[in-house]
């Protein structure tokens, strides 16, 4: 079955908004004081698999699967309306998703906003994480980044009133700053966990050696880096490695590689050049696209005797690497979410996706995934 077939599947069940309350699906942090109240649906997908990050003192505890709300608002294109949006966001929640994923940089700034109204009826529920570090000035992104002390208390005030929340579940430095030293982020997030405005922290796209720096000054809970069949860096660079060591959960972003191993994107898509970064990026000029839809093909074979799309073959691989790994798929369409979540039903077995990874791993990926630029940004 493809991604159409499954949308297709998913329109006939009329199952799209017919949902038990949210008290009745969450395993709530704390007891649940917020219902939805909608009509309960045979149909209805519910997570109740859930994840830990990190460990100790610093575990944090998720579905096992999060939603990034990114595309909500920035960088894919044309999106739903604001209310559209929310109303996907509490289908979320209702569905048992307790891992929320934003950062200032998205919009900048709008996509916080979002995640602050759309969860703000379940404060306590939900664990919303957000990243600072991309330096935005009047509401405009700069291209640089800002990671000194003043400026993270200053980032950290500013998401905690357009999140509508008393702290940040986790907080994640986006991208590492070459002007600050890693020890002086963690002592400056340390304080913070201190002052209680923030519960727990990670990074993004940093190497192994950061990861242990910053880890020895104050311990992280969570490292996010892109993952996925078609970008396994961190299993070459040490980084899932030190991540295992040390007790730290890894959340990939991007497990579909920007919806590619969703198999919905060919040479003939059309990305909006005011609001989609696909259009800079190497790995999806038209030549490569049409060059690496081998692998979705792969990935849709692979499915097709299994019961499976290639989105849920994708994100399935991922999730059988290890128990600290919690993908956070991003979406605008119920449909899609749903489809993401049922993932979570399917049991294969390791020499299964064995085969798979050997297979894929055969296929020459074409173009890198990120132009220079954004290229410098990552791995320190």
């Amino acid at each position: 079955m493809n991604r159409r077939g499954f949308l297709q599947t998913s329109m006939t069940l009329g199952a799209a908004w017919s949902i038990s309350s949210a008290n009745e699906q969450i395993q709530a942090i704390t007891p649940s004081a917020v219902s939805l109240n909608h009509v309960e649906s045979k149909e209805n997908i519910s997570v109740s698999t859930h994840r830990v990050l990190g460990s100790g003192e610093n575990a944090l505890e998720v579905s096992a699967l999060g939603l990034g709300l990114m595309g909500m608002t920035y960088n894919r294109s044309q999106h739903p309306d604001k209310n559209q949006c929310i109303r996907l966001i509490h289908q979320a929640v209702d569905r048992g998703v307790t891992l929320f994923d934003t950062a200032i940089i998205y919009g900048p700034l709008n996509n916080e906003l979002l995640a602050g109204e759309a969860l703000a009826p379940f404060k306590g529920q939900v664990n919303v994480t957000t990243k600072f570090g991309h330096e935005v000035i009047d509401g405009k992104a700069t291209g640089r980044q800002d990671s000194r002390p003043a400026t993270i208390r200053r980032f950290c005030e500013d998401s905690l009133k357009r999140l509508r929340i008393d702290c940040i579940s986790l907080f994640y430095q986006h991208r590492f700053d070459p002007t600050v030293p890693v020890e002086d982020v963690a002592g400056t997030i340390s304080d913070l966990i201190k002052e209680g405005k923030v519960l727990h922290w990670g990074m993004c796209e940093v190497s192994a050696d950061t990861i242990r720096k910053a880890h020895a000054v104050c311990p992280l809970t969570a490292i996010q880096s892109e993952y996925h069949l078609m970008h396994r860096l961190v299993e070459e660079n040490g980084v899932l490695d030190v991540c295992q060591e040390l007790g730290i959960g890894f959340v990939p972003y991007s497990p579909l590689n920007r919806g590619f191993l969703g198999g919905c994107i060919n040479e003939y898509t059309r990305f909006d050049t005011q609001n989609d970064n696909r259009q800079t990026l190497p790995r999806f000029t038209p030549e490569a696209i049409r060059s690496n839809l081998r692998i979705v093909n792969e990935l849709q074979q692979f499915g097709r005797t299994r019961g499976m799309t290639s989105s849920q073959v994708a994100l399935g691989w991922l999730l059988q690497k290890s128990p600290s790994v919690v993908p956070i798929p991003g979406t605008t369409k119920l449909a899609h979410l749903e489809e993401n979540l049922r993932t979570l039903d399917f049991e294969l077995r390791p020499e299964e996706w064995m085969d798979l990874e050997n297979t894929v791993a055969t296929i020459p990926i074409i173009g890198d995934r990120y132009n220079k630029e954004q290229q410098k940004q990552v791995g320190f």
